[in-house]
């Protein structure tokens, strides 16, 4: 360990110094405060025994500068000084130093805060890297989950469609998809998988896949509602068998859009009813709201329900982080959704999902997001 003995009376220093290499470990000096510092800035250091009197900069001055700057307020620090009063030791202590010595000192007495404060500086660093591994990993967590979310929306003429996905932490258990099938139908799914964190990352990686697996494997000729409840079905019973003592579960909304004719078959599976905003304004339209989540017990209801958009119509899908988001005021609230959705919006999906954030956003203010905020809307284009 790398060591600096801070002491203006060379007697001081040099009696410092034999010491701390007589431990094994690598030391230097300086004769003051200012000194100190630009050796501290030059290089790394894991501790330093600092004398208070000392012209230029003392101590206290000295300490007060380690500890406020963010480059060296992990180095421990250790007072070695003539100054045994009470009042001392405490502002010492106050401004962050690790512990204090009085002069003269006893040589094991020395030797035993030297090593007890290294103890701890080699734990901290222990600790620094361990977050830094974590954090790595946490951002090729986030990096690959990414990767399941739709690169870009598929370009259908006659429709504009748009999705976001805002995690709450590193990563997040909602998800979208958007993807053409095999008959040329368009497939729309949201879904929030319970809990969060890493362990709900995972598993919406293994619902999303199950999902857009199964519906390609659809025949062009095959119906949109036997697509869906084949789907459905498949990835409930693989998660309630296979993984039931995970006890995971995902609400999920599933739709198959005819984009010549506007038809949209839809499955919910315990999703929030999504909202359709018809041409011309009018009472907001909802979509039945399904019971029974997928994934906890096997061989579920599958019930196939039918709409249709017609041109200038728009499909907001949603999750529950986008009504439960905290602010000052509490809930962003379903009201407050329906709002935003009823309002007048720059054209397009996009504008639609911009109008919604912008409104979350002064909801939510500066707290801290406790849910994962996911949005797909599809707009069929007037005219």
């Amino acid at each position: 360990m790398r060591l600096l003995v801070v002491d203006d009376l060379e007697i001081n220093r040099d009696l410092l110094l034999r010491r701390v290499r007589r431990l094994g470990h690598d030391a230097e000096a300086a004769a003051n405060g200012r000194e100190a510092l630009e050796m501290l800035r030059a290089s790394p250091w894991d501790l330093v025994l600092l004398d208070i009197t000392m012209p230029e900069m003392d101590g206290y001055d000295t300490l007060g500068h380690i500890k406020a700057d963010p480059q060296l307020a992990r180095t421990r620090v250790v007072m070695v000084s003539a100054i045994g009063e009470a009042d001392s030791v405490t502002r010492c202590l106050e401004l962050g130093a690790d512990d204090y010595l009085t002069k003269p000192f006893n040589p094991a007495i020395l030797q035993a805060r030297i090593e007890s404060s290294l103890a701890k500086k080699r734990l901290e660093d222990q600790q620094a890297l361990l977050l830094q591994a974590l954090s790595r990993e946490m951002a090729i967590g986030q990096r690959i989950q990414q990767g399941f979310l739709p690169d870009a929306m598929p370009q259908l003429a006659g429709w504009d469609l748009a999705g976001h996905c805002l995690p709450a932490r590193n990563v997040s258990g909602d998800f979208y998809d958007a993807f053409v099938l095999p008959s040329g139908c368009l497939a729309l799914v949201i879904a929030d998988v319970c809990d969060k964190g890493v362990g709900a990352a995972l598993y919406m990686a293994l619902f999303r896949t199950l999902l857009r697996a199964m519906s390609c494997h659809a025949t062009a000729e095959e119906a949109p509602a036997t697509t869906l409840a084949r789907t459905v079905r498949f990835t409930n019973d693989y998660i309630a068998t296979v993984h039931g003592r995970d006890n995971m579960f995902a609400t999920v909304f599933f739709a198959i859009l005819d984009p010549r004719s506007g038809r949209l078959d839809y499955l919910n599976a315990g999703h929030e009813a999504p909202v359709i905003r018809r041409r011309g304004g009018g009472p907001l339209a909802r979509l039945r709201a399904g019971v029974g989540a997928v994934g906890l017990f096997p061989a579920i209801h599958c019930q196939v329900e039918t709409t249709a958009l017609a041109p200038g119509d728009c499909l907001l899908a949603f999750t529950d982080g986008v009504t439960d988001a905290l602010g000052p005021s509490g809930s962003f609230g379903e009201a407050a959704l329906l709002e935003a959705i009823a309002a007048q919006v720059p054209p397009g999906a996009a504008g639609v999902l911009d109008s919604i954030h912008a409104r979350l956003a002064r909801h939510v203010g500066d707290a801290s997001p406790q849910d994962d905020i996911t949005l797909l809307c599809a707009v069929r284009q007037a005219g």
